[in-house]
């Protein structure tokens, strides 16, 4: 079968399009034939050798895909199982998604709604369930919380403002982002956006909250924004950080933290345990998935490539001019 295949790591020239092997279903997974993926920043990661794969998960690129199902594993059969061969599905990968066919766990496998493409279903799995995962789970956000989320127009940024309005629809959200994105951002209905370019957040924020703060930060930096994050916490906020594009290591004010009773809490999604993403996977679907179906959610798409042109792909992402998801799709 065809795949993007990695020369070694480093730049996008060690991207090339490869013939390897099809993967074969194990006990509880399921084959699919892929239509489209999709590419997310862990994808530029790996590809530069700071990010491999979980063990026993395929080493091609690609965390997500969409498409239909080819055949089923041991225990996921026609009988029991609520897929079955052809249906539409989409899934949750630890790798592999850069390629013709992909296996993904039954429990990590959703059938795509009527209305959505193979390329919007190519979309949701790493950036909406990361988003609802970390700024509504595991941040515990209720209807009256405020969010600051970072990210501009990136996927899992634009992903977490139509999570956080679906949900809490009288919350208000607050969105960093650059100059060149602000309209745009503002158009997806968020409450304030602020140029970081040439504004301030933390400033910009004890302004907006009156001094109070905002109860969940959703950030994907790191150290960079560590002392400003914390100095925007409201009492009891909670900070979820999800990437480390700013650094790994900062000072932090312990005091300050506890007088104000606040929390970080640092969240990864693909190298969690099979059963533990079976079932954030069902709780996203059951809460979340109900929203594309019936509209109110759609994934927002900036670029399509075809699965030849991964190096394009990843190009675009890394000059940072786009605004949603970008997709690679199978021809």
């Amino acid at each position: 079968m065809k795949a993007i295949s990695l020369k070694g790591f480093g730049g996008v020239e060690n991207l090339f399009l490869d013939d390897i092997e099809k993967p074969v279903p194990g006990p509880d997974q399921i084959l699919i034939k892929v239509h489209a993926s999709s590419v997310n920043r862990p994808d530029i990661v790996q590809r530069e050798g700071n990010y491999p794969p979980p063990k026993g998960d395929s080493e091609v690129l690609g965390l997500e895909v969409a498409g239909t199902v080819e055949a089923l594993g041991d225990g996921a059969s026609d009988g029991p199982s609520r897929h079955r061969v052809g249906d539409r599905v989409f899934a949750l990968v630890g790798g592999g998604g850069y390629a013709e066919y992909a296996v993904a766990y039954e429990g990590h496998v959703m059938p795509i709604p009527e209305n959505l493409s193979f390329a919007q279903a190519a979309c949701i799995c790493e950036t909406y369930i990361t988003a609802y995962l970390n700024a509504v789970v595991l941040a515990e956000a209720k209807a009256e919380d405020t969010f600051l989320l970072h990210g501009g127009g990136g996927g899992v940024n634009t992903a977490s403002i139509q999570v956080c309005k679906a949900l809490f629809p009288e919350s208000t959200v607050i969105v960093t982002a650059s100059s060149g994105k602000v309209e745009r951002v503002k158009a997806l209905g968020v409450d304030h956006v602020i140029d970081y370019k040439t504004q301030s957040f933390a400033d910009e924020i004890k302004t907006l909250t009156g001094g109070r703060g905002v109860d969940v930060i959703l950030d994907h930096i790191g150290a960079a924004y560590l002392k400003d994050n914390m100095k925007c916490l409201a009492l009891s906020g909670r900070l979820v950080i999800i990437g480390l594009m700013g650094g790994i290591k900062a000072e932090l004010n312990l005091a300050t933290m506890m007088v104000k009773r606040q929390k970080i809490i640092g969240s990864v999604l693909r190298s969690r345990p099979v059963p533990e993403k079976s079932a954030i996977i069902a709780d996203f679907e059951s809460t979340v998935m109900p929203f594309f179906a019936n509209g109110t959610i759609a994934p927002l798409i900036s670029d399509v490539f075809p699965l030849s042109q991964a190096a394009d792909a990843h190009r675009a992402m890394e000059q940072g001019t786009h605004f949603g998801k970008i997709v690679l799709e199978f021809q």
